[in-house]
């Protein structure tokens, strides 16, 4: 559960730093090119580790609620 906390983290810093390069303003103009392959890299796998075990601890999409937890 501890490493679906961190992907987690990762994801919103991701996706935070994605609407930051819509103006300009990422994450890429501040740090360092090496420090940022790294972030990158952390992002990417968290994005691969949400997709495969989301199921299992998104309390939404558990069996009983009819799907992806849309108001079902």
């Amino acid at each position: 559960m501890k490493l679906h906390k961190i992907a987690f983290i990762l994801l919103i810093i991701g996706g935070l730093n994605w609407l930051l390069e819509a103006f300009n303003w990422g994450l890429g103009n501040w740090i360092s090119a090496s420090i940022m392959k790294v972030v990158y890299i952390l992002v990417g796998l968290s994005a691969i580790y949400e997709l495969v075990t989301h199921k299992k601890t998104c309390k939404a999409c558990d069996k009983g609620s009819g799907g992806m937890g849309m108001g079902q």
